[in-house]
């Protein structure tokens, strides 16, 4: 089959049909359907939405490999042995020590397929520190690796196929995570910042010039990935819903999918991969499993991730695990009508730190994401919940680096933010408790313990600034901590936060081999769960940027794997 007719052209029905292997979601699911092709399988990919991508084509594209051998080639020495020591660690036996062991041994071999596959080149992010380093076997040095960026043009015609990104420009910066860590400096470390900004100005508007349209992070590996599918001829189903699995008590054989107002029949001989991300839209199932505290419309998931495929797998006797669990992510407070905004390196910086509604701290501002919002979970448990937070700043903050990745040191604050109550600006720290309708006095009293430690060095609170990965988003200007600055000259602001994340992390419960268990614990056959659909791989932790993305196309290389030495139904 040509790329041509890879996908559904507009009008074109589906039909009834009959492969070895069926792929329901795009995102990290193209890794399995890349893995079972290379094994020689017949594969279909099915996926809801109008784009293909997932949110994976959404993410920063980051990817936890350890001792991969795009580590190994830029010379990180790192080991198989040492990972597992850290995986131990920090999963903490919150998931199957055989999950995270078939992860490590099937990392190289995934990159190694991609690598054959694909357009896809990937680099090490020297210094992105996992984020848990000071635990046995952690690495300061890091594990994560990205793509270089891609052109996009070599979708052709189904470029406008690929799902949009989280921040969308008229004119892109194909700007990698690596350089965004300098670029949010760029005021600050312009050695660094200002070449930086420069390449990737030069790679995106050249690339225009040319004909070319450069995407980085996400973008650039669901490109790729896509990309891969469909020079190898792999059909995409788009707009097309899992309805129900199919099949009798002793195994799956396919799915009924809906396509166009009609029902659909997929047989698949070797199984069903379910790649269809978590339920991070589903308000029903997050407020059941998780808080009924979270508000809606704040994931930073695709928008189609409502569950489907967990419970599709249920109705045939799936077990589930870890429900309570999502990729948190601290965002900006959402404008009306518009998604959170994205907030990274932010907490991480001196000259700010975060308060609740009391006027007090609460945490370590510069800790990973999804311990951050685990902390705010963990405190509503216990009868104290934040019920709202503000990151707190100076002048001094706002003219140093880049905020929310849109307004750049210096810019002022969009009136549509204090408009919309998101923001305030006051000229005294009594003056903005007031305004943020916090107590003046523990509110001030907050601040000044505060200046205290950060002019010491020393977080006696929270550790913050204790740990590589809080160090790797400071300002390595910023002596002796990189993470602490007082706050002692007005203009003061406050920016409301919110709760969001990058999706839901808890679901199927799936063994070493991505076969989805019953709740008994045996695997039901023809049943396979990669990618946010499965409960995490790793239970309650998130060992390092790209853990999430990389263990969806590690288990998607497994179950293809699997499936291919599966035998077939007649």
């Amino acid at each position: 089959m040509s790329p041509r007719s890879a996908t559904i052209p507009a009008g074109l029905p589906a039909t009834d049909t009959t492969v070895d292997l069926l792929v329901v979601g795009s995102g990290t699911g193209m890794a399995a359907a890349l893995a079972a092709h290379e094994g020689g399988l017949s594969v279909l990919i099915v996926e809801k939405s109008p784009f293909v991508g997932g949110s994976t084509a959404r993410s920063g594209g980051a990817l936890w490999l350890p001792a991969c051998p795009v580590l190994r080639e830029a010379g990180a020495n790192d080991t198989a042995e040492r990972a597992a020591t850290y995986l131990d660690a920090v999963v903490a036996g919150s998931a199957p020590a055989a999950r995270s062991a078939a992860f490590l041994a099937h990392v190289s071999a995934t990159v190694d397929m991609l690598r054959r596959t694909t357009a896809l080149r990937l680099f090490w992010a020297r210094d992105y520190s996992d984020y848990h380093p000071e635990e046995p076997g952690g690495s300061a040095a890091g594990r994560t690796c990205e793509c270089h960026p891609l052109d996009t043009s070599i979708l052709g015609e189904y470029r406008t196929r690929l799902r949009p990104g989280v921040l969308e420009a008229g004119f892109s910066i194909p700007t990698t995570g690596a350089d965004y860590r300098w670029m949010n400096l760029v005021a600050r470390v312009p050695r660094r910042g200002i070449p930086t900004f420069a390449k990737r100005v030069t790679q995106g508007l050249g690339g225009r010039l040319l004909g070319r349209r450069y995407a980085a992070g996400g973008q650039a590996l669901a490109a790729g990935l896509f990309a891969g599918v469909l020079r190898a001829g792999i059909p995409v189903w788009t707009g097309t819903t899992l309805l129900r699995l199919t099949g009798d008590a002793d195994r799956v054989t396919g799915a009924v999918v809906g396509h166009d107002g009609r029902e659909v029949a997929i047989t698949a001989r070797r199984g069903v991969v379910l790649a269809t991300g978590g339920f991070d839209h589903n308000m029903e199932m997050r407020r059941k499993f998780q808080t009924e505290s979270l508000e809606a419309n704040l994931s930073l998931g695709a928008e189609t991730n409502t569950g489907e495929g967990i419970r599709a797998a249920q109705d045939v006797g799936a077990g589930i695990d870890l429900m309570d669990q999502a990729w948190w992510f601290p965002a900006i407070a959402p404008l009306p009508g518009k998604p959170p905004g994205v907030m990274l390196a932010e907490r991480s910086l001196p000259g700010c730190l975060i308060v609740d509604q009391n006027g007090r701290r609460f945490t370590n501002e510069s800790s990973d994401y999804m311990s951050f919002g685990q902390r705010l979970l963990d405190l509503e448990r216990s009868g104290t919940p934040v019920e709202a937070m503000w990151i707190v700043f100076d002048q001094q903050y706002r003219n140093g680096y880049v905020f929310g990745a849109e307004l750049f040191p210096r810019m002022p604050i969009p009136q549509s933010w204090y408009g919309a109550g998101i923001a305030l600006r006051a000229e005294s720290l009594s003056e903005l408790a007031a305004l943020i309708g916090v107590p003046a006095h523990e509110f001030v009293a907050t601040m000044t313990r505060f200046n205290e430690s950060a002019s010491a060095g020393q977080d006696l609170d929270f550790g913050r600034g204790r740990s590589a990965y809080d160090r790797y988003y400071g300002d390595p200007t910023v002596t002796p901590n990189p993470n602490l600055r007082p706050l002692l000259k007005g203009p003061f602001y406050a920016v409301k936060m919110a709760l969001s994340d990058l999706g839901t992390c808890g679901g199927l419960t799936a063994d070493e081999r991505a076969r989805v268990l019953r709740e008994d614990g045996t695997a039901i056959p023809g049943l396979y769960a990669i990618g946010n659909a499965a409960a995490n791989a790793f239970g309650t932790t998130y060992p390092g940027a790209g853990a999430t993305i990389a263990q969806g196309l590690v288990y998607g290389y497994i179950a293809a794997r699997d499936a291919a030495h599966a035998e077939p139904r007649r």
